[in-house]
């Protein structure tokens, strides 16, 4: 049976991405990704774009999320498996800093998982539902 703290299954690594996003420890997140990430929030999502490295990352994405949102958390429901691609079933849950509205979101998350490392993510979301939340 292998550690799942050092597992390079890919759904392990992805699952400690989610975990370490959840509490926060941006060091350990980027120790998930691989130097060449591509990490690409959706177009219409409000930090949309593709961001590059794991500080790419970690910067243009988790910290300025924390920066909007109080509680912001992806929880990981279902996972789908197939060799190095791993797709998430999951939800998106926070409440915005300026309006002070919450959301509720359904997403998909799909993982290129290689040598232990996320070489690429892509996010399927309801943008309209965020962006509601973040309307005046």
């Amino acid at each position: 049976m292998t550690d799942f703290a050092t597992s390079a299954a890919p759904a392990d690594v992805v699952r400690r991405q989610y975990l370490a996003s959840a509490t926060g420890d941006l060091e350990a997140l980027r120790a998930t990704l691989a130097p060449d990430v591509e990490w690409t929030e959706m177009a219409g999502f409000p930090l949309a774009g593709t961001y590059r490295t794991p500080e790419g990352v970690t910067s243009n994405v988790m910290e300025r999320l924390a920066a909007d949102w109080d509680d912001w958390t992806a929880h990981d429901d279902t996972y789908i498996v197939h060799g190095e691609n791993v797709v998430v079933l999951a939800r998106y849950t926070a409440t915005n800093k300026a309006t002070g509205r919450p959301i509720h979101v359904r997403v998909a998350h799909h993982f290129v998982v290689r040598g232990g490392l996320i070489v690429r993510f892509e996010q399927f979301v309801d943008t309209a539902q965020v962006r509601a939340a973040m309307a005046p």
